[in-house]
């Protein structure tokens, strides 16, 4: 019961290899990139996402408005940049629970829901930051 060693660089590979696990240096950096680029371009396929990154387009300016020093900054349009993150992951677990068939199991409305509350509880600590922040500039 052996394995076969993975293919190394030199060795072209073969369907069941990923081309990007045989790359490396710029090259690799240059098509992770890509790829970064493609997953952003079906992110906004998604209406949370657009709206989130509508959302981002005027309160990240607004942070550097907002914000009295060089943390407060960062918290603020961190949390909106943290927001947009965690949309993609949840989005990327919907995707493959949807992938692996539409039929209903408890397995994956648990994951879908701990996706969706992990949106949740970064809306509420972005939203958390931006009042405080409110506060502290005009209370």
């Amino acid at each position: 019961m052996s394995s076969l060693p993975p293919n190394p660089p030199s060795t072209p590979p073969t369907p069941h290899t990923n081309l990007q696990k045989s790359r490396t240096g710029l090259l690799r950096v240059w098509y992770a990139f890509g790829y970064s680029l493609a997953g952003l371009r079906a992110g906004w396929k998604e209406t949370a996402f657009r709206q989130e990154a509508m959302l981002a387009i005027v309160l990240v300016p607004s942070a550097f408005w907002l914000g009295r020093n060089w943390l407060e900054v960062a918290a603020l349009a961190g949390s909106i940049v943290l927001l947009m993150v965690v949309e993609l992951l949840n989005t990327a677990v919907e995707t493959c629970i949807d992938r692996i068939g539409p039929e209903w199991h408890d397995l994956s409305k648990r994951a879908k829901d701990m996706g969706s509350a992990a949106v949740l509880l970064t809306s509420l600590l972005c939203a958390g930051i931006w009042l405080a922040a409110l506060w502290q500039r005009f209370a």
